[in-house]
């Protein structure tokens, strides 16, 4: 076994049909008595927002529902103040990866402007002055992880860039996962949201810094979604089956949250920062080019994934096995509908070769387990455009 190294957080998990009803009385056991939710206008259209504030009573002291895809900096700007200005002790993020990133972008900013100094952790066991809880609506699993990204404007009037910030600070404190509260989440939407948490599993299987506890998570991950996906994409009011998925999503989370993320991440917060690209949207698009490009260097770590998808044994033949999980993968979403070109969503080809650039320098593509140089990068975005 290879030597490993990792961070757990500190972290309650509520699971379950009806769980959001559990959120006031989590939130008095943790002395919080001032919060504020980060959401987006569909979830107030769709009761979700109701749901929460029931939950909450007097305790929800304010409301955001302005989020917008990929976190702009103007955004967490906004919050913050709504945040400071009504002195909340807990933040909740509720939808997907975006208001849930939202809730942590505030967090770790208001206990920087209430201290007067950086918040970032000096040490991974930190707690933060103002707590994060979640609750997710979608499939990705963004609530397990240390990370979020914010859109800031480039420099120079150039377009603008998704920075991604990691910092066990911002790990949420209470996690709930409630899912009636995602029986009208479109099928587009369920596809993309847990193909990107399908993303999470590979790249943990076969991250540089992987370790037991993660591609334990990881395989659990995959078996959810081998199992769930294709019957919550065709029946969206199938609860057995939502609840399925978002289990996966929350073992794919935990399996990315102690793991660093590799080239399928890095290209996709640069096609979501710098080229507009939806997160969910772009990971189904670049999933099965990413695997195949990392495919010769980690067979032996993918090979395992074939057993929990069940379409093959991990057998001695560990290179058979993992292309068949990835030709399982991109047969799942040409099945489903997905998305599958970056021409269909905006992308220009002439862009291609500056966000090769881009992509080649973040810290995610240089951690991936197989070295990629922008050239390697740009033949990646061409195959997938």
């Amino acid at each position: 076994m290879q030597r490993f190294t990792y961070t757990d957080y500190a972290r309650e998990v509520i699971f379950g049909p009806g769980a959001v009803a559990r959120l006031g009385e989590a939130a008095g056991r943790h002395g919080w008595r001032r919060l504020l939710l980060c959401t987006t206008g569909s979830q107030r259209r769709g009761g979700q927002v109701a749901a929460v504030a029931a939950a909450l009573g007097d305790r929800l002291v304010a409301v955001y529902d302005r989020t917008r895809a990929h976190v702009p900096a103007e955004q967490v700007a906004a919050a913050l103040d709504l945040a400071d200005g009504q002195g909340v002790d807990a933040i909740v993020g509720l939808g997907g990866g975006s208001a849930i990133g939202l809730a942590k972008a505030v967090g770790l900013a208001l206990e920087e402007r209430r201290a007067g100094r950086p918040a970032r952790a000096k040490g991974p066991t930190d707690q933060p002055l103002v707590p994060i809880v979640a609750i997710p609506t979608t499939y990705a699993g963004s609530e397990m992880t240390p990370t979020y990204g914010v859109t800031r404007p480039g420099e120079g009037g150039g377009p603008p860039r998704k920075v991604t910030v990691t910092d066990p600070k911002v790990a949420p404190k209470l996690v709930v996962y409630d899912p009636e509260l995602t029986l009208a989440l479109p099928p587009d939407l369920t596809g993309t949201t847990a193909v990107n948490a399908l993303a999470h599993c590979f790249e943990a299987l076969y991250s540089t810094a992987r370790n037991p506890l993660s591609t334990a998570a990881a395989l659990g991950g995959l078996r959810a979604r081998a199992s769930a996906l294709p019957r919550a994409h065709a029946a969206g009011d199938d609860l057995a089956a939502r609840t399925e998925l978002l289990a996966g999503a929350h073992l794919a989370g935990a399996a990315l949250a102690s793991v660093a993320m590799g080239l399928h991440h890095g290209l996709c917060h640069v096609l979501g920062g710098s080229a507009g690209v939806p997160h969910g949207v772009a990971n189904t698009i670049v999933l099965p080019h990413a695997l195949r490009f990392n495919l010769d260097a980690t067979a032996a770590q993918l090979a395992p994934a074939a057993g929990a998808l069940g379409i093959a044994p991990a057998g001695p033949n560990e290179v058979a096995a993992a292309a068949a999980a990835v030709d399982w993968t991109a047969a799942l979403i040409a099945r489903l509908g997905l998305p599958r070109r970056l021409r269909d969503y905006g992308v220009p080809e002439a862009d291609l070769p500056r966000l090769a650039r881009l992509a080649a320098e973040s810290g995610a593509v240089r951690a991936n387990p197989k070295p990629a140089t922008a050239a390697d990068v740009e033949a990646i975005l061409r195959s997938a455009w």
